[in-house]
């Protein structure tokens, strides 16, 4: 059993009211993380205040030398915060190991890429005066993160955190925080200044609603829905702030006839069965060309029949749980109205018959014949279902892919460099992915539309973290 402890101040701290965590994939209790309260929550607020001078003054290679502490305090302790993926998420052993590359990749990269950035001298029209902006850190930070990759979305914002010099008060999901709170544990191993890092989880309308409303944040950066991001800006909206945002998705995929099926077929089924389709990029609504839509689709079906589902650490296993019972209800949900809209279920629909008294598992699933008018088409999923459309004309069906309010990704696959250029120009999404898919810690990762503001990842990541200051000296 996990029992763990939230992170204030330098310290870590029980509390009386625990909040237990149960496998998805068993519905068995794991293990309790203290259950913070407004009282905790404050104390996390003034901790990272008292924090902010002492942090963002540090010199920035002393900043560098306990990013690298930390990280190598999670490699160290890898095995450790796999079990606690493994086991909050219901991961796959095997896919536990992207958000522990994830954390260590991000205070890599973020603690060589803060030592490039130098002042930068203006010229003065007149030759009157000097001119230097200079970047400084924006304040303290308040985070919020996504259950679907406990320390992959966390090293989204640690990583340019601590490198800009902003105390951070990290907020993991209750549905995921176990591995969330072993990094306290390991912040507090290593001796961490007091503030710097600061992580608790409790009630959102008490916790996250005090972290929002509070004047001593000056960034709020989430990683989760719309709906969510819209609250806390309403939340925020006490004090002036920044925000920088990862919002939810709806990424059409466009295959034209022209296609390599084979590849289309592999990366679809990778991002839509990957983490059970719990994925902000994952492709939501496939558009196939009439002339190759029969034969994509047989190999999508294809490559779903070979899905392997369970949660056996000691198995190779591909695809593991929903989240909760209510994501399992709304995928459920979903699939019948399309169903009942005149889709057509080509495989999968249910529950696996081996898991029928155990967690919340629904098959790999595959409906053709989906149409705009359908919730499938129009929501995000964050399931393992691939919804097919058809279309046979190339302007109309990026009319239709731009029918969203989201805007963080879509995919093309053509060998016509015409065609992708047109899409890549019309597409209204913040990533266009041509040909294959790509994503790391050096590659921005920006929604537009609802999806999102600000950047995760890459050096533009820092800019969220940091504010510009300009000081003017005259030469007289």
């Amino acid at each position: 059993m996990f029992e763990k402890k939230m992170y204030i101040d330098g310290n870590l701290v029980g509390n009386s009211k625990q909040y237990d965590v149960c496998c998805p994939a068993t519905n068995k209790r794991i293990g309790s993380v203290a259950w913070a309260s407004e009282k905790e929550t404050h104390q996390a607020l003034e901790a990272a205040n008292n924090a902010f001078d002492g942090w963002s003054n540090t010199p920035v290679q002393e900043r560098i030398g306990w990013m690298i502490k930390l990280r190598d305090e999670v490699v160290a302790n890898e095995d450790h915060l796999r079990k606690c993926i493994h086991l909050e998420m219901g991961k796959p052993w095997n896919a536990t190991q992207e958000d522990i590359d994830s954390l260590v990749n991000s205070l890599t990269f973020y603690s060589e890429e803060i030592i490039k950035r130098e002042p930068e001298l203006l010229p003065d029209k007149d030759g009157t005066h000097t001119h230097i902006l200079k970047e400084e850190s924006v304040g303290v930070v308040v985070a919020f993160i996504a259950w679907n990759f406990p320390l992959l979305n966390l090293a989204f914002k640690i990583g340019p955190a601590m490198a800009a010099g902003c105390p951070i008060i990290i907020k993991p999901s209750y549905k995921s925080p176990l591995s969330a709170y072993a990094i306290g544990e390991l912040c507090a191993k290593i001796g961490l200044p007091k503030g710097v890092v600061n992580i608790i989880c409790g009630d959102d309308e008490v916790v996250g609603d005090t972290l929002s409303s509070s004047s001593i944040p000056s960034l709020l950066t989430l990683i989760g829905s719309i709906n969510t991001g819209k609250h806390i800006m309403k939340m925020g909206s006490s004090t002036i702030k920044r925000y920088s945002m990862e919002l939810g998705g709806n990424a059409p995929v466009i295959v034209f006839d022209d296609a390599n099926l084979e590849l289309a077929a592999d990366i679809i089924t990778a991002l839509k069965f990957g983490n059970s389709g719990q994925i902000c990029v994952t492709p939501n609504r496939i558009f196939a060309a009439d002339s190759i839509k029969e034969k994509l689709v047989n190999l999508i079906v294809e490559r779903a029949k070979n899905i392997t589902v369970g949660h056996n650490k000691d198995m190779d296993i591909d695809m593991g749980p929903l989240i909760d019972a209510t994501a399992l209800s709304r995928v459920t949900e979903l699939v019948q109205d399309a169903i009942q809209n005149g889709a057509n279920l080509l495989y999968g629909g249910g529950k696996p018959n081996k898991f029928k008294d155990d967690g919340y598992f629904y098959e790999p699933t595959v409906i053709d014949n989906v149409k705009p008018s359908m919730r499938v088409f129009k929501e995000e999923v964050f399931g393992p279902v691939i919804s097919i459309c058809n279309f046979n004309n190339n302007d109309e069906v990026l009319n239709e892919a731009n029918n969203t309010d989201a805007g963080l990704t879509a995919y093309i696959f053509t060998d016509d460099q015409i065609i992708a250029d047109n899409c890549a120009n019309k597409l209204r999404f913040g990533e266009i992915q041509i040909n294959g898919v790509k994503y790391g810690i050096d590659l921005p990762h920006i929604g537009i539309k609802q999806s999102g503001i600000g950047c995760d990842c890459s050096h533009l990541a820092l800019n969220d973290y940091l504010v510009i200051k300009r000081v003017t000296q005259s030469l007289s």
